[in-house]
């Protein structure tokens, strides 16, 4: 793996032509919350027009990598009772999906069997690997790119088994 330079995620997307999928195994990314979006969801009680309009430049994202036939995948283990930075994101994958991207949720007692990578990741097109490194406290610490073709096989393959495991999110319940 290589500590180089990351470029930005619109260049790595943008770079894509066939898959882009997401694997996240954290229970929180609270100390990564851009613009407070947990803390309002939290006092709103529940998703909020300012927050759809914040998301939008995401949503905007994925549309642009899905009109080009990318194909844009996000799987995530989670604990059971969930978190409530997990049910928050819960309720927000509908903007993912309104966008194109597919997700589905995995509980961590079901993913016990599996190799997974001790931080989450991103690998586009089978060839490039972007994991985000995390504190405790769901903060991102750094991000780290490789394109060592067995660490992708085997990650790519990991993500294979989370998603053939895991359940779409039409019929996740939290």
């Amino acid at each position: 793996m290589r500590p180089s330079s990351v470029p930005p995620f619109s260049e790595l997307i943008g770079n894509c032509h066939r898959s882009a999928v997401h694997l996240e195994l954290r229970d929180t990314y609270e100390g990564y919350d851009d613009g407070g979006r947990f803390a309002e969801w939290k006092q709103a009680g529940g998703i909020t027009p300012a927050f759809v309009a914040d998301f939008q430049a995401w949503t905007d994202l994925v549309r642009g990598a899905v009109a080009r036939g990318v194909e844009m995948r996000r799987a995530r283990v989670v604990s059971e009772p969930v978190t409530d930075y997990i049910r928050f994101e819960y309720e927000a994958t509908h903007l993912n999906q309104e966008a194109g991207e597919q997700v589905r949720w995995l509980p961590r007692r079901d993913a016990a069997t599996f190799l997974l990578p001790g931080a989450d990741l991103w690998i586009f097109d089978d060839r490039l690997i972007r994991f985000g490194h995390f504190t405790g406290n769901g903060a991102l610490d750094c991000q780290e790119m490789c394109d060592d073709p067995v660490v992708i096989k085997k990650f790519s393959e990991a993500f294979e088994a989370v998603w053939q495991r895991a359940t779409p999110h039409e019929r996740f319940t939290v």
